[in-house]
């Protein structure tokens, strides 16, 4: 590969000529072989390679670097259209079920493509430059491709940093639980607490896990938080009223592990909890391998008495036959259902309708997750679920503050609290975030005369001050009082306007 990819870069003068690599990585590979064995993950590298070779054809060369990590040499291809159809191509193909020695396995891939000789004139060049491509398409969400750009260096410098950091962090205790509280329906009781973890790092501030959650499944340090997380939560539910449950994610690495009863058994007999009140959630993840193991694991962990519940249902590879077979006591509605739900014309209410009535069938409860509006939280009760978990109600929350919310009666105050504020309009408005760190698109959510709720992707922190323009020529001025995950609220300087809290004012105003 390496003298196919030089004699690419080169004619016989020495002269530059086009040519395109690509650095192909497997999403999900690393959990094939830990699952099914190093067997099943030859079996399955063997008839990827064969797949590329059928995408790419004639067009270039194939070649597996080790591990699971592949690339193609395409000589004389600098069109990015064509690199990107190609690129698409590839990663369709390599996603399709595949079925080894009787199991089902599926898997994924991302791609990173540099093009010579803009992005490297030598092998090395480009090599590492295809590279840094690759690490931005892994961060982009995985099953994507990405072009090198120049800004990649300091992207993935930082990211080696990350790296390092989030390896120390496990001994040096840098990481904690927030606990978030889910409320019965109809009495706003708390029943049960989600552990969440949290790092707050000491020079970046709080890191969200959407950031290091990858990172830590791809440097092998899953089943070390899972665990640390897992035996946290079981010791801080045992201060809790005995009818209040603890919430702990089960990734899809910790579930094929064959160690979890016993990790299970050992972090209750610690806390002393009794089993019945530890519900592990689980993603439609773990049922991308559809074999025995995944159903003997269920009934192990269900001797123990444990409870399970189907986290983010609908939103991966939903599937009825799972809930026919898997012995879930929950099913849990994405948010991504719960938001809008309240708006005339939206068919999200519908999906939690029918969601809700399939539990029911199977006598399972549901839980919404996300309400944030008294018009969200009417909805979801007119449905019929039986459980609530949002802002609504409250947000995660430390130790202290989880258990003080639970010493009494635990219910909470929260939606009766909601008449003292400002009347709050729910929409879902495009804006520009401005600050001293830039400008930002974001998507307001709520609306009041005093703040609002913003979705951003910058990670701002309590106390920043920004501008919210709605593209009218006046923008609003305020200061964040909170950030959570992509979200932050804030207080404007100035009480504005009630008319402008109509939606449809709003629309005209930002139209021009």
């Amino acid at each position: 590969m390496r003298r196919t990819l030089d004699e690419s870069l080169r004619d016989i003068a020495g002269r530059p000529k086009r040519a395109a690599l690509f650095m192909l990585d497997l999403d999900r590979f690393k959990m094939v072989n830990d699952t099914l064995g190093h067997p099943v993950g030859d079996s399955l590298l063997r008839q990827v390679a064969e797949r590329l070779q059928r995408v790419v054809q004639q067009d270039g060369q194939v070649g597996r670097l080790g591990g699971d990590e592949f690339n193609v040499v395409l000589p004389g291809f600098s069109e990015r259209n064509r690199l990107a159809t190609l690129a698409s191509a590839i990663i369709q193909e390599v996603s399709q079920p595949y079925l080894i020695d009787g199991s089902h396995v599926s898997i994924g891939a991302s791609i990173g493509i540099a093009i010579a000789p803009d992005d490297g004139a030598t092998a090395d060049a480009l090599v590492r430059n295809a590279d840094l491509a690759l690490y931005a398409a892994k961060a982009d969400g995985k099953g994507v491709h990405r072009f090198y750009e120049p800004e990649m260096h300091a992207s993935a410098k930082d990211r080696r940093l990350l790296e390092m950091d989030l390896r120390k962090v496990m001994t040096e205790s840098g990481l904690h639980l927030a606990y978030q509280p889910v409320v019965d329906a109809q009495s706003e009781t708390i029943v049960c607490f989600e552990a969440l973890v949290r790092w707050n790092h000491p020079t970046r501030g709080p890191i969200s896990p959407a950031d290091f959650i990858p990172v830590a499944e791809e440097i092998g340090l899953i089943p070390q938080i899972g665990e640390w997380v897992l035996r946290t939560a079981c010791l801080e539910a045992a201060n809790w009223p005995d009818p209040v449950r603890v919430a702990v994610n089960i990734s899809p690495i910790q579930f094929a592990n064959p160690s979890l009863p016993g990790t299970v058994m050992s972090a209750l007999a610690a806390a002393q909890l009794p089993p019945g009140r530890l519900e592990l959630e689980i993603t439609e993840g773990v049922f991308l391998n559809d074999d025995a193991a995944i159903d003997a694991m269920f009934a192990r962990l269900k001797a123990i008495g444990v409870r399970f519940a189907l986290d983010d249902f609908g939103t991966g590879y939903s599937s009825l036959g799972y809930l026919k077979k898997a012995p879930f006591n929950k099913i849990k509605i994405d948010q991504s259902f719960v938001r809008g739900a309240a708006v005339p014309g939206n068919r999200n209410a519908a999906i939690i309708r029918a969601i809700v009535a399939l539990a029911e069938s199977l006598e399972m409860e549901t839980t919404a997750e996300g309400a944030e509006t008294p018009d969200e939280l009417a909805l979801i009760r007119s449905l019929g679920c039986s459980h609530i978990q949002g802002y609504i109600f409250g947000r995660p929350m430390l130790s202290d503050e989880a258990r003080a919310r639970v010493a009494g009666s635990g219910k909470l105050a929260m939606p009766g609290l909601l008449v003292t504020r400002d009347p709050r309009v729910a929409m879902l408005r495009s804006a520009t975030i401005r600050s001293a760190r830039g400008v930002e698109p974001g998507r307001v959510r709520n609306l009041s005369r005093s703040g609002a709720m913003v979705e951003c992707a910058i990670p701002f922190r309590p106390g920043e001050t920004v501008a919210i323009d709605f593209g009218d020529g006046h923008p609003i001025d305020g200061v964040v009082r909170w950030a959570d995950e992509g979200r932050i609220g804030v207080a404007f300087d100035d009480p504005i306007e009630a008319e402008q809290l109509t939606p449809q004012r709003m629309v005209r105003s930002a139209a021009g």
